[in-house]
């Protein structure tokens, strides 16, 4: 049985916090004065700092302590969430990152450097300190004694937090006596080692304020009981109680208790009296809500790619089991086969729903692009998202990240204006850009637009025709002339910057989108800006085909990208040898002959099939000898030997054994047409 390594499990928390952190700090930026924001980074930075403590990170837990607090002086409202406190946090941030994933490679002077500045902007957030950030505020007028009770969810422990290290940070606030509470313990055999049954009271006296005694358990809060209230209150209750009853004594005065940190806690052999029946009945309850509520698990990626190569195989066993119950007379075996292909079906679904994840995990990533790179270009520009909630596949939203930072620093440094520029001509100074994806059918479109100045066709057709790549008197449309920019090399950049100018990027944009088996789409107005569509299927793993048969070979086409199948007859055949187009109700569409581009040598079927695809924004017809039906199709990849052949994008395994090629539809479309223009010019 494997153990899951704990500081593991702290690097994951990190990411998730520190996406949170960058996330506050980058909605402050625009709302400044929001208590939320603040309180959100604030916990982000507490719980990186306590639980990097405990997991052995104490570079980055005595880094962060310093920016917690700064925020927390933000919080008390003793200082301004300036933009250039957010600047320097999100600096902070990213070398909180680089200290908990990579400690080998921080930069010790550019943290020093970052804590001088945070000291200058927050006087005392960068002195050394060995308290708590909420120490750090001034003190209250005078001393005050707290009661407080606390006990924290049973599973605690496994949870990777040390009551321990709690009760050192209350006990650093002031001076405080200690208790425990050992009256919910069981016995021996009902004894669970990992689970926490003490509970603890403290008698706290400190000049600090409330909040700060409850920011010591803010990232516990919402799962422990906690009691807490001033003394005086407490004698009060009691002085009444004790005129009623004969001057009880108090809890807190029975049984002899340790001065000073926790460590030192002597338990009590009686545990104190005033303890309500209800607690370990709230405690209870309180653990199976807690339980409740966390309803998702971390699941290694790999595991997941394990399940879905699992699942593959076992559509094509189940494909294999249909072809034999096909030709069987058995019954029974039909509908054993049947119930199997139902559940075998809704199994791959299942696997498949497990693999998508809401793109909106990206889309965040790409605030702080936006943020940094408007800065240092000198330009104002803000990120608007839409359809965050639409989910793609896992394995292409970790592939899409690369592209789309190009493709927005692209629009941030080609396409939005100078602020000067834009009031000039009439648009305020704030470009957008706005990032936006939504379902089409059985394909996501991911959208980025720009309101900026728009393509500039004429440098564009000039840089093409320097470069070759068109002739000079070529009528070339805005389709065609944009999808150079999509060239290796090519670029309209005046000079190289840190940015752009190198001819690099947009190439391996291309590249990669249609690696995921997507197009990309380019549109623009002049002055008004620029619009790019990502099109990708839902997945790359699974896919529902159409299988088909050219000569005596099968092939398999995305099920997605059929619109109609209609007859060739002989006659129609003999009249469209010359010009190729088909009148499908009262419309034009070119067709493509498949023996002819695959040099079928089998004579042909006498009433041969035409299967109409959408390819480019246009209707294509595949003109073929059969088609066999629908199939679901496993996608295998080909080897780097036939990595040159683009008509098509990958192989299945088909029921019998036999391998079928799926065809890579755009491509085999434009290879088709290259073909037939050289044919023309050939005669």
């Amino acid at each position: 049985m494997s153990t899951a390594d704990p500081k593991k499990m702290f690097e994951q928390e990190a990411q998730d916090l520190l996406a949170t952190l960058e996330s506050a700090l980058l909605d402050l930026s625009g709302d400044p004065g929001d208590r939320t924001l603040i309180d959100t980074a604030f916990r982000a930075l507490h719980t990186i700092k306590g639980s990097g403590a405990m997991f052995g990170f104490e570079p980055a837990a005595a880094f962060t302590h310093h920016v917690e607090t700064a925020f927390d002086k933000v919080r008390q409202g003793k200082a301004e969430s300036s933009p250039e406190l957010i600047a320097l946090a999100l600096r902070a941030r990213d070398h909180i990152q680089v200290l908990i994933e990579r400690p080998e490679e921080a930069d010790a002077r550019a943290g020093e450097a970052i804590l001088a500045e945070l000291g200058a902007l927050s006087p005392s957030a960068g002195a050394a300190s060995g308290a708590s950030a909420a120490s750090s505020a001034p003190a209250a007028a005078g001393p005050r004694t707290w009661r407080i009770r606390m006990r924290l969810p049973r599973d605690v422990l496994a949870h990777g937090t040390n009551p321990i290290l709690l009760l050192d940070e209350l006990c650093s606030l002031g001076s405080a006596t200690v208790t425990p509470l050992t009256d919910e313990i069981p016995l021996l055999q009902d004894l669970d080692p990992a689970a926490c049954y003490t509970g603890w009271e403290v008698l706290l006296t400190s000049s600090e304020p409330r909040q700060a005694i409850e920011d010591v358990f803010i990232f516990v809060r919402d799962e422990m009981q906690l009691e807490m209230e001033p003394m005086e209150s407490v004698e009060k209750s009691q002085a009444g109680a004790s005129a009623a009853k004969g001057a009880a004594p108090s809890p807190a005065s029975q049984g002899a208790v340790q001065e000073g940190t926790p460590t030192g806690v002597q338990a009590q052999l009686k545990p104190p009296a005033g303890q309500p029946p209800a607690e370990a009945g709230k405690a209870k309850s309180r653990s199976a809500e807690a339980a409740k509520v966390a309803s998702s698990v971390r699941v290694p990626a790999e595991r997941l790619d394990e399940l879905m190569n699992r699942v593959g195989e076992l559509v094509i066993t189940q494909s294999r089991l249909t072809q034999i119950a096909a030709a069987s007379t058995d019954q029974a075996v039909r509908a054993v086969t049947e119930e199997i292909e139902r559940l075998v079906l809704e199994l791959r679904d299942t696997t498949m729903g497990i693999r998508m994840m809401p793109i909106g995990s990206l889309f965040g990533r790409f605030r702080r692009v936006v943020h940094d790179l408007s800065h240092d270009l000198g330009k104002e520009v803000e990120l608007v998202t839409e359809g965050e909630e639409t989910e793609l596949d896992k394995t292409m939203i970790e592939q899409l990240n690369d592209p789309l930072v190009h493709l927005i620093r692209n629009c941030i440094d080609h396409g939005i204006e100078e602020p000067a520029g834009r009031q000039a001509a009439g648009k305020p100074p704030v470009g957008q850009i706005k990032l936006s994806a939504r379902h089409a059918g059985t394909e996501v479109l991911i959208t980025i637009t720009d309101d900026g100045r728009g393509l500039n066709r004429e440098r564009i057709r000039a840089r093409a025709i320097e470069r070759g790549l068109i002739q000079a008197d070529a009528v070339v449309t805005d389709h065609e002339l944009f999808q150079i920019l999509l060239q290796p090399g090519f670029s309209t950049a005046e000079q190289v910057t840190s940015v752009s100018g190198r001819g690099v990027g947009m190439d391996v944009v291309k590249r990669t989108i249609e690696g995921l088996r997507g197009k990309i789409d380019l549109s623009s107005t002049a002055a008004t800006g620029t619009e790019i569509t990502l099109r990708l299927p839902l997945t790359t793993a699974i896919i529902d085909g159409l299988m088909v048969r050219v000569g005596q070979g099968r092939y398999v086409m995305p099920l997605s990208a059929v619109e109609e199948c209609v007859e060739l007859s002989p006659e129609e055949d003999v009249r469209t040898r010359s010009h190729s187009f088909l009148n499908i109700r009262g419309e034009l569409v070119p067709f493509l002959r498949l023996r002819e581009l695959f040099a079928t040598k089998v004579p042909p079927d006498p009433y041969q099939k035409i299967v109409i695809v959408s390819s480019g924004g246009m209707k294509v017809g595949l003109a073929l000898d059969q088609v066999i039906g629908e199939h679901q199709t496993v996608i295998k990849s080909l080897t780097k030997l036939h990595s040159s052949i683009e008509m098509f994008s990958g192989a299945t395994i088909l029921g019998d054994g036999a391998v079928a090629l799926i065809l890579d539809i755009p491509h085999l479309v434009e290879y088709g047409q290259m073909n037939e223009e050289n044919l023309r010019a050939a005669e």
